[in-house]
């Protein structure tokens, strides 16, 4: 077999070896389970060392998603932080080796937690409380990294970070929509007109949740993953994020269906913004502005997968697969414009 699908065996496995130290071929390669959007593999060497390489989904993307020179660049800049991420071992930008750019990352082997299954099955009660508490204090070391001293001070603009964002989903939520929503244009106009006053410039990983972290039995976070959407700008808008995506034992259901964090011992969404505004001394008394935000946000990045899906571009899928996705926009569209509402 010369090629999988997203990986030309041989030419892949020739860079490697040539270019990421302790690599020894030949290599297996297998595609890791989550995410709709880059193609991440395992890779295992002949002598059992393992790695991780990422590159673009196959087919036609939006033209600023998926850059794995601004991942790669995102990664080793945080590398002598104190953020826990996996180490760079590698980018390669040619794409005569595998029709894309891809980047190549150490192995960290622990657990990735994607619903109440896992969760219960890999972390006892105890570990589910000190994954909450550990999700919140590193997303405060992302926030507090000196941004100087890791070489990304230039990796975005400093100021106006939700108006940016409002035009940059709007204009991908436009470009890749599969029918109108009016909810959403209605969101949008509403959040621009009332877009809190922005604090100091931190990095913002823009899609920080549980299951874009790894953790290891005691529930520590050990490395954060998928820094494709990262950027500089307001940190509250990662926390409000965070809510969106978690649903503590006792809160109430998110327009977001997943079930991570819904087993006994994982903390509310209250705690979780308690111990942030502690541990980082911020004001979150906007937060619900943040929160509005973010299920817009989530509405705009879903529709994208849901129009990649239609056209085939990540794999074939059914339609009862392609269904949920849909109904997940409308959902978060309705959410946002309840948190736009209620802040009149």
């Amino acid at each position: 077999m010369t090629s999988i699908q997203g990986i030309h065996i041989d030419n892949v496995s020739r860079w490697v070896e040539a270019n990421v130290d302790g690599a020894v071929g030949p290599f297996a390669f297998d595609a890791i389970a989550g995410g709709h959007s880059n193609l991440t593999f395992e890779v295992t060497g002949s002598d059992g060392s393992r790695f991780v390489l990422r590159r673009p989904p196959l087919g036609h993307v939006l033209a600023s998603a998926h850059d794995m020179g601004r991942e790669h660049r995102i990664l080793s800049g945080l590398q002598s932080s104190d953020v826990p991420v996996p180490p760079v071992k590698g980018f390669c930008e040619d794409v005569d080796v595998n029709d894309a750019p891809f980047y190549v990352m150490g192995f960290v082997d622990g657990h990735v937690i994607r619903d109440s299954e896992a969760s219960e099955a890999l972390l006892t009660e105890e570990a589910r409380a000190n994954a909450s508490r550990s999700l919140v204090d590193t997303m405060v070391k992302i926030h507090g990294v000196d941004l100087e001293a890791a070489g990304l001070n230039e990796l975005g603009r400093h100021e106006g970070y939700i108006a940016r964002q409002l035009k940059r989903w709007y204009g991908q939520w436009n470009q890749g929509k599969t029918r109108e929503l009016p909810s959403v244009d209605r969101v949008h106009d509403g959040l621009l007109a009332q877009i809190p006053e922005q604090g100091p410039a931190t990095i913002v990983h823009g899609d920080y949740r549980l299951d874009n972290c790894m953790v290891n039995d005691a529930g520590e976070v050990i490395a954060v993953l998928d820094w494709e959407i990262c950027t500089l700008g307001d940190p509250l808008a990662d926390i409000g994020l965070l809510h969106v995506y978690w649903n503590g034992p006792d809160d109430t259901d998110s327009a977001w269906s997943g079930t991570a964090t819904s087993a006994p011992g994982f903390w509310n969404r209250a705690q979780l913004a308690e111990r942030y505004a502690e541990m980082s001394g911020r004001d979150v008394s906007q937060l619900d502005f943040y929160i509005a935000f973010a299920y817009w946000k989530l509405a705009c990045i879903l529709e994208g997968v849901y129009s990649r899906y239609l056209g085939g571009a990540l794999g074939e899928r059914s339609v009862a697969e392609l269904d949920p996705f849909k109904l997940q926009v409308d959902a978060a569209a309705a959410t946002a414009e309840q948190f736009l509402e209620a802040l009149k």
